[in-house]
C-alpha cells in the first residue's frame, strides 16, 4: 500500500540518491479505546491527516506496532470557522480540515487487566494498606 504513496511522491526523491527512500510521518492520535467484550472486539478512534487512506492506517499499525487490525472506516471532517470580533473589523478563520479513522481489532487483543495498577505510585500503595486494615478489623 506504501508503494502507491512512493509512486506519487518518487518525483522528489533526489536522482543521485538512488538508495534514498521516502518514509512517510503518519501522525495517528489516539482520541479513544474500548476494550474487548465477549460480543465485541476492541476498537480505537484515531485523528489522522485528511491525506491518509484506510489501507496506509491497517499497514501503519500492523507493521509498526505488531496489532491485529480487521477493519478500517474513515470519515472526513470540516474545519470550524470561525469570527474574530476586532474593535475596528470582522477577521474570518478557519481550523484546519481533519480525518477520524476508527479501527477494529481481532479477537486475539484482549485486555490482561495490567493497567489498572501502575508500580512505584505511592496513592495506590496507600489504598493497598487500608484495605488490608480494613480486612484485619472485619477478621478480628
Amino acid at each position: 500500500m506504501f508503494s502507491a504513496t512512493l509512486a506519487r511522491f518518487s518525483s522528489t526523491l533526489p536522482r543521485s540518491r538512488p538508495n534514498l527512500q521516502w518514509m512517510p510521518t503518519l501522525p495517528l492520535i489516539l482520541l479513544h479505546a474500548t476494550h474487548a467484550t465477549p460480543t465485541t472486539p476492541s476498537t480505537a478512534v484515531f485523528r489522522i491527516k485528511p491525506q491518509m487512506t484506510k489501507h496506509e492506517v491497517k499497514e501503519y499499525l500492523t507493521k509498526i506496532y505488531n496489532l491485529p487490525v480487521v477493519n478500517v472506516r474513515t470519515q472526513n471532517y470540516l474545519g470550524k470557522r470561525m469570527k474574530i470580533l476586532g474593535k475596528r473589523k470582522i477577521a474570518y478563520g478557519k481550523r484546519p480540515d481533519y480525518k477520524k479513522a476508527f479501527v477494529t481489532f481481532d479477537e486475539t487483543l484482549a485486555d490482561v487487566g495490567l493497567g489498572s495498577k501502575v508500580d512505584g505510585l505511592p496513592g495506590q500503595e496507600e489504598e493497598v494498606v487500608e484495605g488490608e486494615q480494613q480486612q484485619q478489623q472485619i477478621e478480628a
